[in-house]
């Protein structure tokens, strides 16, 4: 978590930009450009204008469909 003063109608991009994360944590595919981002948890794109106070959550790409996972586990259930 980082903590940041940005000035009014900083975007979420800029503040993903100042909080330094994506080169921080280049491992983890930070700098893709298949990211998408969240504040408070709403799916929001880089150009959202951020409030006093908001939280920007980084979302990474998904490994995994999720209804394809859900397949998956139902039929190794299904196999026991």
């Amino acid at each position: 978590m980082v903590t940041l003063t940005l000035a009014a109608g900083a975007t979420v991009a800029q503040a993903v930009t100042a909080s330094g994360l994506p080169g921080r944590y280049a491992e983890l595919g930070l700098a893709s450009a298949d990211l998408s981002y969240a504040v408070w948890g709403r799916a929001a794109d880089a150009g959202t204008v951020l409030r006093d106070g908001d939280r920007v959550e980084i979302l990474p790409p998904l490994m995994v469909d999720p209804r394809e996972a859900r397949r998956r586990r139902a039929a190794a259930r299904g196999r026991r």
